[in-house]
């Protein structure tokens, strides 16, 4: 068969994001956190959730239990030791889950069983051995795991994983626990066992990669190269020190490159950065910004070469498109770097059509200003037009404004706003007061364009500080910026959005609407 036509094999995809990310330094889930990240990996499409490690708390038991109960489709586990209380607190808490893996492990490497268990290589075996077969009893589906199995001794690693699979492990994982291999080494260990081990074709063989020298996610894919057909991952990568291999980067390499993988996941991609975001604000860590496929910059351009390729066409500098992983549009950051042809799209992206004159104009004083920031906003060209070229008129000015929120209370504002020859009152509740202050401005001005960037910072020090508010709306295909400072923030972000609605208005996009 060609490449073309060849049934591509399915790469099951395990999450220990609850378990091993959730051992992240600084990072801590409470139940409800993690059953809320355990339905969003569901609607992700991994195909087993490890829940956690029942017998270290009552907390982990309890949640692993919950996502047991309440999580539809995907497999749940939970870990254990090779110990009896350990897997006999892992088929409780799973007992109710209508699909369910026990995960039993046990160290194999000379530093960990003579160090850490004080244990030889025959009690090792004898203990794997037993604590599968314990927890067949409780399951069909069991995985074992050999602890630290870059740096075991290869004849004894097969000797081991043999065993776990006679036994009735139906996964045996071969983990590279401290980050010590490299994707040469680790894809002829994953080869080593498939041609090694006695009865290993009857079962899947796992990676799970840590990433202290940056090669987890290329590990885990070298072991697919080489025959493993599930991969253990967490999303952004989080986990024990450096962290695992990020689940993101894994299932992307594998999709975008299918000639040379021959394999797919059953993860639904555009659901991607929603849980990216998601784990990141409940775990709180921040992604960071040159992360691979859900980083602020994973899809930002800047060099003017790259940003002319770009609106040529998208694949001249971009193999996936932002849209295939939940991420709204590519992104062109405007700076020194960047070349003519981007700044005069992205004008015509905030509304402006200019003639070569203007153009020319505009942006000697955009490359001016490029030479003092790093990056220029769309509220600074928008700046930089408007004293050029527009004169923006004051449709619409606010006139009195008030909120109310608190603890129990559910947020609303009343704003009147001066049109014209007219007074245009109205109210609206919303999330918080900011949410309800926009809600009632849009209902007074009958405009309600989507607000697609929100920002504020202090502009002055101490306590009574200006606060400065800037936002971006969205009508059509056009974005317009508005800008409002304030002592009260929620002034300030009334005002903004108010100025960004007459920005809107002097450039003849009201929606159809010519005011109310």
């Amino acid at each position: 068969m060609t490449g073309e036509n060849k049934q591509l094999d399915r790469v099951v995809i395990f999450d220990t994001t609850l378990r091993d990310a959730e051992q992240s330094p600084g990072a801590s889930l409470n139940i409800s956190e993690k059953v809320e990240i355990a339905h969003q990996l569901a609607r992700l499409g991994v195909d087993v959730i490890e829940a956690g490690y029942p017998v270290s708390s009552a907390v982990q038991f309890e949640a692993v239990k919950r996502i047991g109960e309440e999580v539809q489709g995907p497999v749940i586990a939970g870990l254990s030791r090779t110990v009896t209380r350990d897997i006999e607190a892992a088929a409780e808490a799973l007992k109710n889950a209508p699909r369910k893996r026990i995960h039993t492990f046990i160290s194999t490497s000379p530093e960990h069983m003579e160090h850490m268990l004080r244990l030889s290589p025959s009690e090792v075996l004898k203990k794997a051995e037993e604590a599968v077969r314990h927890a067949k009893g409780y399951t069909e589906d069991v995985e074992f795991s050999a602890q630290d199995a870059t740096r075991s001794d290869v004849s004894f690693l097969r000797e081991v994983i043999q065993a776990a699979i006679e036994a009735g492990a139906t996964t045996v994982n071969i983990p590279d626990t401290v980050g010590y291999s490299i994707p040469s080494a680790f894809g002829a260990l994953i080869a080593d066992m498939r041609e090694n081990v006695a009865g290993i074709e009857k079962v899947i063989i796992s990676t799970h990669c840590h990433n202290d020298l940056g090669l987890a996610s290329a590990n885990s894919l070298a072991g697919v190269l080489n025959g493993a057909r599930q991969v253990e991952c967490t999303i952004n990568g989080l986990g024990e020190r450096a962290g695992n291999a990020s689940l993101e980067e894994v299932v992307m390499a594998i999709r975008i490159r299918k000639d040379l993988y021959q394999a797919d996941t059953g993860i639904k991609s555009t659901e991607i950065f929603r849980t990216s975001q998601m784990v990141s604000r409940l775990m709180g860590i921040p992604v960071q910004p040159n992360k691979a496929i859900v980083g602020a910059n994973a899809f930002a351009h800047e060099s003017g070469i790259h940003v002319d390729g770009l609106l040529k066409h998208r694949c001249t500098y971009e193999i996936m498109t932002p849209e295939s992983v939940g991420v709204r549009g590519s992104k062109m950051v405007l700076g020194r770097h960047s070349g003519r042809h981007g700044f005069k799209v992205r004008c015509g992206e905030l509304g402006f059509e200019l003639n070569e004159n203007q153009l020319t104009a505009a942006y000697e004083k955009f490359m001016e200003l490029a030479d003092k920031k790093k990056e220029v906003f769309d509220e600074d060209i928008v700046a930089i037009l408007d004293d050029e070229f527009v004169d923006i008129p004051e449709t619409f000015r606010l006139d009195y404004m008030h909120c109310a929120s608190g603890t129990g209370t559910l947020p609303s504002a009343t704003v009147r706003i001066l049109y014209k020859d007219k007074v245009l009152q109205e109210a609206a509740w919303g999330d918080g007061p900011v949410d309800a202050a926009l809600r009632a401005i849009s209902k007074a001005t009958s405009l309600n364009p989507e607000l697609v960037d929100y920002g504020i910072r202090a502009v002055t020090r101490s306590s009574e500080a200006l606060g400065e508010a800037v936002l971006r709306i969205r009508q059509g295909d056009k974005t317009y910026g508005g800008r409002g400072v304030s002592t009260d923030i929620i002034e300030a972000s009334a005002k903004a959005y108010i100025s960004a609605l007459n920005h809107m208005m002097a450039r003849g996009n009201g929606g159809g609407n010519n005011g109310p």
